[in-house]
């Protein structure tokens, strides 16, 4: 293993930038050349089929079959013109990836001629192999069946030679088997629980769409180093290995000059996701040494994700292009920042009014304010949900770290602005108000936009923070599927929403006036949801002591997180809002059991694998120099001189020692504990028992090989360094 760690070393240093040209001195003559866009339909389809799909996509209509055929021949037309010979129904399936199975264009003709097809039955669904796929007792594995249908509001695309559809995926009994189907549905319910509200305001509302912009960290490390690292390879990060001397103290990474061979894989993925429409615009050097952001302009939720899942795919593939790997783990390397996938979300109308940005009149911030207060209640009684959508057993490593918030949520809206929320609860709190406090009060609203136009820092320690006219969902891991988060935190802002047009209009019932019924209610969220805002570090104790004070959940463990989505507060809200069915639900719940269950026991195995076979071995063969060390010293020197000399190594030889039995008998108490973990039949149980009785055994070996590292002859340590991995690529 050390010479093949030298060996990579070797190949790192002979690494030459790779040279990218760009297609044309313009972006935009090739931006979008492999989608099958709004232009490309209005080309090559025909009047009546692109009114259809256009349709479909602004009312969330169906297209039948008869139209379909004439809009596969023209995506057909499109795609062999572009080079596609195949076609794939591409969907995210409960794996955190994504899935496609690639059929060609050809099949017999009448006379038993080859011909090129393309149906609209063949566009419009397909039936994959289910079986296989995570579905938590939704389907058994001899049940195969499933079906993909089309997502006409997602662009299809083409990646080498296949022409790739974008699809939900459900089961033979319709059951959801994937993210896109309850995220679209999460997105509907917003829509409609925000227009009835908007409504109040402004009557030519007929739709509101959830906007993400998300920005995507990652580390680069040379794929000479990664093969050299078989927990890299297996799990994505780093199971051993010792802090270098320097790493990010300096802060002389973040935002510095990106390095020539990293510059060069950006702009090459950077040219391939403006082919296929991905509007990315930002690119940066992150904190930690080796990483890095990119991160596009805002687009619709479910066509933003579907952008991030493609380009996280496509950064994989374009960087062994670079001699580079791609890590999207959460924490790769101990000791330094982890990644997150931060979530820009805000809510637009049709009328193109931000109802996170502040208004032009009191009007206008009335209305702001109104969303603002919902976004902040929502959070506040679906906490828990919230957490369980974001909390993985990636992200559990960097939650409550020096980089990422803690698991404690908490809402940021800036002092300015919540000192605005805090006098509304006091000029409403006297019951009717007079003339006087009305005016006063939307006067008071009116200078929202002065207020915050030098006041809407961010707090980059606060999970959940309003940054001038969206919220940042911050908590979100790095290599997750946004829609996880997405879903959550949509379907808890609707479900408020319709809570909050019940209330008001049972007090306009009443004969309260409209404005003064929404202040009354909006006093009374501001108040119930009071304890979730918090201007001060995220990162600090005293502010987990004081989350404490007020009743603020503070879970980190992941299987206790997981199972807030049976509390009957989160089954209201998703089940009564139904974005999933009741066993839909459970059966979700026990996919994200499972898949924490093996990805610790798939870590624990690659730590044993590596210790007994790698470290012990190499610790004890230079235990062994040292003792030869020592007995060649005895022999040549007096016994005072020798016992003078040879202290100090058998000292060293002693702490080795120790420390090999230490990992040993950890390493040997760990593979019980997984033996007795893995007779249990029941996911949560199960995941439990792998919580609290084998994932505690990681840091404690980990300490005693890292002790290790800096002991052992440097010449003969099996995996490449940290030093060597964040500073040589």
């Amino acid at each position: 293993m050390a010479e093949l760690r030298f060996k990579a070393l070797e190949e790192v240093f002979r690494r030459q930038p790779k040279i990218v040209k760009l297609p044309s001195n313009e972006v935009t003559d090739f931006f979008g050349q492999k989608a099958f866009d709004r232009p490309k339909m209005e080309k090559f389809l025909n009047k009546e089929a692109f009114q259809s799909v256009m349709t479909a996509i602004s009312e969330g209509l169906s297209i039948d079959r008869k139209m379909a055929d004439q809009i596969a021949i023209g995506m057909k037309a499109w795609a062999v013109g572009m080079g596609a010979t195949h076609y794939t129904h591409w969907f995210h399936p409960l794996t955190d990836g994504t899935a496609e199975k690639h059929d060609g264009f050809i099949e017999f003709g009448e006379l038993g001629n080859m011909i090129e097809n393309f149906s609209g039955k063949l566009l419009v669904q397909q039936e994959p192999d289910a079986s296989s796929f995570p579905s938590g007792g939704l389907r058994n594995t001899f049940e195969a069946r499933g079906y993909t249908a089309w997502d006409v509001s997602s662009p299809a695309f083409i990646v080498d030679t296949t022409l790739c559809i974008p699809t939900v995926f459900v089961s033979y009994t319709g059951e959801a088997l994937d993210y896109k189907a309850p995220l679209l549905k999460a997105l509907s319910v917003i829509d409609l629980a925000a227009v009835d509200v908007c409504r109040y305001f402004d009557k030519s509302v007929s739709r509101v769409q959830a906007n993400l912009g998300w920005e995507q960290e990652y580390f680069l490390i040379d794929d000479a180093l990664y093969n050299a690292r078989p927990d890299i390879i297996l799990t994505g990060r780093t199971l051993m290995g010792h802090g270098s001397s320097k790493d990010q103290q300096l802060d002389d990474h973040y935002f510095g000059s990106i390095p020539e061979r990293a510059g060069a894989f950006m702009k090459d993925f950077e040219i391939e996701a403006y082919k296929l429409g991905i509007p990315v615009k930002t690119r940066h050097n992150e904190v930690a040494p080796n990483q890095f952001e990119c991160a596009p302009i805002f687009e619709e939720v479910n066509l933003a994700n579907d952008h991030n899942q493609l380009i996280m795919d496509l950064m994989k593939r374009i960087a062994r292009h670079h001699n580079f790997r791609v890590l999207f783990h959460e924490k790769p390397f101990a000791g330094i920042n982890g990644s997150g996938k931060h979530n820009n979300w805000s809510l637009q109308t049709n009328t193109g009014v931000n109802l996170l940005s502040p208004g032009k009149n009191p009007k206008g911030n009335l209305q702001f304010l109104t969303f603002l207060v919902n976004v902040v209640k929502a959070v506040h009684d679906s906490q828990d949900l919230i957490r369980a959508s974001i909390l993985t057993a990636g992200n559990s490593h960097r939650l409550g770290a020096n980089e990422a918030p803690p698991s404690i949520i908490s809402v940021f809206l800036g002092s300015q602005l919540s000192s605005t929320l805090d006098e509304i609860v006091e000029k409403v709190s006297n019951g009717k108000m007079t003339p006087d406090e009305k005016t006063e009060l939307k006067l008071g609203i009116g200078k929202i936009p002065e207020i915050l136009l030098d006041n809407t820092d961010r707090n980059r320690t606060s999970p959940f923070a309003f940054t001038g006219n969206r919220f940042e969902f911050r908590a979100v891991g790095s290599s997750a599927n946004c829609a996880t988060a997405m879903i959550a935190l949509n379907v808890a802002v609707a479900d408020q929403l319709i809570q909050f047009k019940k209330e008001v209009d049972s007090l306009i019932e009443e004969n309260v006036k409209k404005d003064e019924a929404i202040f009354q209610i909006l006093k009374k969220y501001i108040l119930a949801s009071e304890k979730i805002r918090f201007e001060g570090d995220g990162y600090s104790e005293e502010w987990k002591k004081e989350a404490e004070k007020r009743g603020l959940s503070n879970i980190n463990s992941v299987p206790a997180s997981i199972s807030k989505y049976l509390e009957e507060s989160a089954k209201r809200v998703l089940i009564g809002n139904e974005i999933y069915k009741e066993k839909e639900l459970i059966g979700r719940v026990d996919v994200e059991y499972e898949k924490f269950t093996k990805k610790i026991q798939i870590e624990a195995r690659v730590l044993g694998d590596l210790v007994i076979n790698h470290i012990i071995p190499t610790a004890l063969s230079y235990q062994n120099k040292l003792i030869q060390n020592v007995q060649g010293m005895k022999e040549i020197f007096p016994a005072s001189v020798y016992e003078e000399l040879a202290g100090s190594r058998i000292e060293l030889i002693k702490e080795m020692s120790s420390a090999v039995s230490i990992i040993k008998e950890h390493v040997k108490e760990m593979i019980e504990e997984r033996r007795i973990a893995n007779k249990i039949t029941d996911e949560r149980k199960k995941a439990f028992e792998y919580d609290s009785k084998v994932l505690p055994y990681f840091e404690k070996i980990r300490y005693q090989i890292d002790k290790l590292e800096l002991t052992v002859d440097n010449e003969i340590w099996p995996l490449p360094k940290y030093r060597e991995l964040l500073f040589t690529s």
